[in-house]
């Protein structure tokens, strides 16, 4: 059987260029772009062996560990959140499943499949996870194993506090999962300080890398505990298998798993190194910085944010729709005629929000002024009553009040 030309002319795809203040991917520095059109070598050849070397140290900076066990896995961050579910939850287990928004939704998905027993500790969508419910799910089972929680849940803009979470898990002698996809070198991931066990974050949003890798971490505590566990299992996952990527990743006589994605790999090592020439801590003032400007222009147009001020997650800015308004018309009209990209809600909160993410690359004073000044137009077009400038002049006033010369701590 033969089959025909497709019936419509293919052309080369040339994609626009587009200004991305969505919940990611970011965009990508120049500099990542250049990284990834160098030659494609082999995933064992002695070059490529060290290069994957450098990329362990340089995500352990970013994660603020000495975990051995560091490096990118090969996939998304939805990748690297099955890996840790599918290596340390077995059937029958007790997992406490943090749920303040959708990707707390996916955790519980993902015990679930893993034949895991999920106890679910509920907050309202856009308020942070409420450390004495998870203290008192653990009193009431006290045979759990893991505690899952979203460091910093993309869905509502809200942080949550990684730290006394990671403690609670402690005190009751159960490991803890993180997700830190939209925190990492966004706001402080400090994974030895903290005493977080497994920990996985994505390539596309505050890195401004290339997206299809998960950057993950694990305690050299969980690593010896698993591999001591009576009537040890294979992983759901031979991809994904825990064991079998030690043998890859690990520090002596590498062995074939699977073909890396090697030049997705070294656009990783360049965005890695960009943040550690940065710093950490000029990174997450970054972030702060602009967000205080974007906060600044947004509440001028009248948008309130759905998060209060203590837990707000500078990187991704969640806002209410102005009564009246048609938020999918304002996402279209500033896609269509400005080449702006932000994010529209999920679930629960799916028509009722916007979300505005200034991550990585994207995190500049021309993407924040940019968006400001066409979401005015936009608005006035629609006949919503805006003053003109109001926006701008309320975040250049911001700019000034936080000189970029000005660093933040690093707290939780």
């Amino acid at each position: 059987m033969k089959f025909g030309k497709p019936k419509k002319k293919i052309n080369t795809f040339y994609p626009p260029q587009r200004t991305l203040m969505g919940p990611g991917p970011s965009e990508i520095h120049p500099r990542v772009f250049s990284a990834m059109g160098r030659p494609t070598i082999g995933y064992l050849d002695p070059v490529f062996v060290e290069m994957m070397d450098e990329l362990k140290e340089l995500l352990r900076y970013a994660f603020q560990t000495n975990n051995a066990m560091t490096f990118p896995v090969s996939g998304p961050g939805s990748a690297g959140m099955e890996m840790c579910f599918v290596n340390m939850v077995s059937p029958g287990e007790k997992v406490i499943v943090c749920r303040n928004g959708v990707f707390g939704g996916r955790m519980l998905e993902n015990v679930e499949r893993c034949g895991g027993i999920p106890i679910i500790v509920d907050d309202t969508w856009g308020q942070p996870i409420d450390v004495d419910k998870v203290e008192d799910a653990f009193k009431a089972n006290k045979d759990v194993k893991v505690l899952a929680f979203v460091h910093a849940e993309t869905s509502t803009g809200v942080a949550s506090d990684a730290k006394n979470l990671a403690k609670v898990a402690k005190k009751h002698n159960a490991f803890t999962i993180m997700d830190a996809v939209t925190s990492l070198a966004g706001i402080p991931v400090l994974i030895d300080e903290w005493a977080v066990d497994a920990c996985y974050s994505g390539s596309q949003k505050c890195l401004s890398c290339t997206p299809g890798l998960s950057p993950i971490t694990f305690s050299d505590e969980l690593i010896e505990k698993l591999h001591e566990k009576p009537n040890k299992n294979k992983s759901q996952s031979w991809f994904l298998d825990l064991d079998l990527l030690t043998g890859y990743w690990g520090d002596t006589n590498r062995t074939y798993h699977h073909t890396a994605p090697t030049n997705s790999l070294y656009s990783l090592h360049e965005a890695l190194l960009m943040l550690q020439e940065e710093g950490l801590e000029n990174s997450w003032f970054r972030h702060r910085r602009n967000h205080q400007a974007l906060k600044a222009g947004l509440e001028a147009l009248g948008l309130n944010f759905i998060v209060d001020k203590p837990h707000r997650l500078p990187q991704m800015n969640a806002v209410s729709v102005m009564p009246g308004v048609n938020e999918a018309d304002v996402r279209k009209r500033l896609l269509a005629e400005y080449n702006i990209e932000i994010g529209a809600g999920l679930g629960d909160l799916a028509g009722q929000i916007w979300r505005f993410g200034i991550m990585g690359y994207s995190c500049k004073m021309e993407n924040v002024m940019l968006a400001l000044c066409a979401l005015e137009t936009v608005f006035s077009d629609m006949g919503v009553n805006v003053e003109v400038g109001t926006a701008e002049a309320a975040a250049y006033k911001a700019y000034a009040s936080h000189p970029s010369n000005l660093k933040i701590e690093a707290v939780a």
